[in-house]
């Protein structure tokens, strides 16, 4: 049976593809020559699960997306303060190439604004490190956080650097208050080669895994920068991340983020995943429009603004059983607490892995005091494609937590409700037992109607007697 979770990116995916409003980023030569049309969306999981749909295999440049990963190997590098002596933290509400710094210490606002990520990237490797040795530690870094070694798109840089006449104006600058202390020449060079490499949509979701996961990547388990510097680099990306429509992306969708020009956008949902979207045409802010429209659906359909704490932060999955062997055993998973996407995505996972024995799947909610709108829906997927496989399928639910019953009928469904007032494996499997018992019941009466109905059509009338 295949994930629901993929075909939910998919319809999502179709939702916004009539939307052809923006435009590309014309101001760079290779940039205005791709491809429109190109969509696409991934979910990495913090323990490594992946999910993608779209163009998820194209590869684009990374552009601006870099900046926060690159801001975590300089803190990881040289240390908060010397760090934040040089690049401040405070929203610039400025667009992303404006020279945004400081009254009187001359510094960028924040490392996400282009003055702030070129001096940032002067500040990753060791003191005196060379131009060479600099740009390997950050290709070699951000190939850690996506999992594979990433390469730069030479037509690109060059492209970029024949056009980059105010990022040099701002390193000039920079240089003359003191903030840069070597060629500003060299550093805008070595910025413009880190915005040229090159990524998917799947890599991007892995990175922003990486930091949901506190820096350590979900697949190859290596601690990519401390815990300590992804909390710095995740509030940084909160509130400065989407530049001058950092507010309505705070609003609206509520996760820490970061949008390039290449039309590549990633959020990351602390300790539970990181999302990313590829789709080239822009918005006057220099975000991806359609990306920006699928973040906006994914935070209301997964409930992933940060200010959406659940009450109960606890594990969705408490168990699952085999019960019994041969045909007639059952797998009986067991749910509590709040259930949100990433904690059905576990379920489910549970479920299409292990490998299945007997018949019955029954899943109890009784513990459960909250399903939001996209679990629900995955659950009942889920159920439906287990019915569709041969399963007979039981909910085990006394309060009506899944409120579909609709839909619930339709499957075939069957709801039981377990009076015990603590539910466990065994008394799940006895109320299970008992509705097996009363249904064959039920259809062995019908049988036995059946056939004295039958019985008496097949009797000749009585005749009549005078």
């Amino acid at each position: 049976m295949h994930s629901p979770i993929a075909t939910y990116l998919t319809e999502t995916l179709e939702s916004v593809a009539s939307d052809t409003s923006g435009e590309l980023a014309n101001y760079i030569p290779e940039l205005a020559a791709v491809d429109p049309d190109k969509l696409a969306a991934s979910i990495a999981m913090v323990d490594g699960e992946q999910y993608a749909a779209g163009d998820s295999d194209v590869e684009f440049t990374i552009q601006s997306i870099s900046k926060p990963f690159v801001y975590a190997l300089a803190l990881a590098d040289r240390g908060y303060d010397d760090v934040l002596a040089k690049v401040g933290v405070e929203p610039s509400g400025e667009p992303f190439n404006e020279l945004s710094l400081e009254d009187g210490s001359g510094k960028p606002l924040n490392p996400m604004i282009n003055a702030g990520a070129i001096t940032t990237h002067s500040l990753v490797g060791p003191p005196g490190a060379t131009q060479g040795e600099r740009m390997e530690r950050v290709i070699s870094g951000l190939s850690a956080f996506a999992g594979r070694r990433l390469s730069v798109n030479e037509r690109v840089y060059e492209s970029e650097l024949e056009h980059a006449h105010r990022n040099y104006a701002i390193a000039h600058m920079l240089r003359g208050h003191g903030i840069l202390t070597g060629d500003p020449t060299v550093a805008v060079q070595g910025y413009t080669r880190q915005c040229s490499l090159m990524v998917t949509v799947k890599d991007l979701a892995l990175m922003a895994a990486t930091l949901a996961n506190y820096g350590v990547h979900p697949v190859t388990g290596e601690q990519v920068v401390p815990k300590t510097v992804v909390r710095q680099v995740l509030s940084v990306m909160f509130t400065c991340g989407m530049y001058n429509a950092a507010g309505d992306w705070a609003t609206q969708v509520g996760v820490p983020a970061k949008s390039g020009v290449g039309g590549g956008i990633i959020g990351a949902v602390p300790g539970q995943l990181g999302v990313a979207t590829f789709s080239p045409r822009l918005d006057g802010h220099g975000n991806s429009v359609r990306g920006v429209e699928l973040f906006e659906q994914f935070s209301d359909d997964m409930g992933m603004h940060v200010m959406n704490v659940p009450t109960v932060a606890r594990s969705a999955l408490r168990a699952n059983y085999q019960i019994g062997s041969g045909d007639e055993s059952m797998r009986l998973i067991q749910l509590q607490g709040r259930i949100r996407f990433a904690g059905v995505e576990r379920v489910i996972r549970e479920i299409v892995e292990a490998p299945m024995e007997g018949s019955k799947v029954a899943l109890d909610v009784t513990r459960v005091y909250a399903v939001d709108e996209v679990a629900q829906s995955m659950l009942l997927e889920l159920m439906r494609r287990l019915r569709n496989d041969g399963y007979k399928v039981y909910l085990i639910d006394n309060d009506e937590t899944i409120t579909n019953t609709d839909a619930l009928r339709s499957m075939g469904v069957k709801v039981l409700t377990n009076p015990t007032a603590v539910t466990s494996a065994e008394s799940d499997a006895e109320r299970v037992a008992e509705a097996d018992a009363e249904e064959a019941a039920e259809a062995a009466a019908l049988e036995a109607l059946n056939a004295l109905d039958s019985a008496k059509a097949e009797q000749p009338e009585a005749s009549e007697t005078e």
